[in-house]
């Protein structure tokens, strides 16, 4: 994609790029105040995460009655009762669900984190090093989940919602003033 084909269309948003830079600074503001309360922002998320469980648990129910004479179809209540049952669960037990929750992503940061840096080692494509970089502290955030459990369930999926909500809130902060400056930069090239 060229820089011209992915400009096309800026002029049409610039008019608004205020609500753009109003959106990021509430964001970043949203994940503050989830790093000041970590514990309450983990909570939360993962009680959303249970909601989440329950509606595609629903949703499958929905799937797998309008395709009962199909052979398959056992697979799909099943997965409708599992989300539903464990949604629930999750939702009933936010704690227990952060643990587990926790647990989950300590072994999957774990072997994530080998095999990329296992990877990159092996291939040595151009930049290798950046890829081994990533591939260790993603290992080491899996070992220090592990390391921690149980009391980084606690703060972890707090920790990194507010990590995330900042890090987009100022990116689109970011985009908000490049768009302003940019077609701003444009729309005087174009006076006489």
């Amino acid at each position: 994609m060229s820089a011209s084909a992915a400009l096309i269309g800026l002029e049409q948003v610039r008019p608004r790029w205020g609500w753009f830079l109003a959106l990021g600074i509430i964001l970043i503001g949203i994940g503050a105040i989830a790093l000041v309360f970590t514990p309450a922002a983990t909570l939360g998320s993962v009680f959303v995460l249970g909601w989440l469980m329950v509606a595609g648990g629903i949703l499958e129910g929905i799937y797998a009655l309008s395709v009962r004479g199909w052979g398959g179809v056992l697979l799909h209540v099943l997965g409708a009762v599992l989300g539903i049952v464990v949604g629930l669960l999750v939702m009933t037990h936010p704690v227990a669900g952060a643990l587990v929750w926790t647990l989950l992503f300590a072994a999957y940061f774990t072997v994530i984190g080998i095999f990329r840096t296992i990877a990159a080692i092996q291939l040595k494509y151009q930049s290798w090093g950046w890829a081994v970089f990533d591939g260790i502290v993603t290992l080491v955030l899996g070992l220090l989940l592990w390391a921690e459990w149980p009391a980084s369930a606690i703060w972890f999926f707090g920790f990194a919602l507010g990590i995330t909500l900042i890090l987009r809130g100022w990116a689109m902060v970011m985009f908000a003033l490049a768009v302003r400056a940019f077609t701003h930069t444009l729309l005087t090239k174009k006076a006489p």
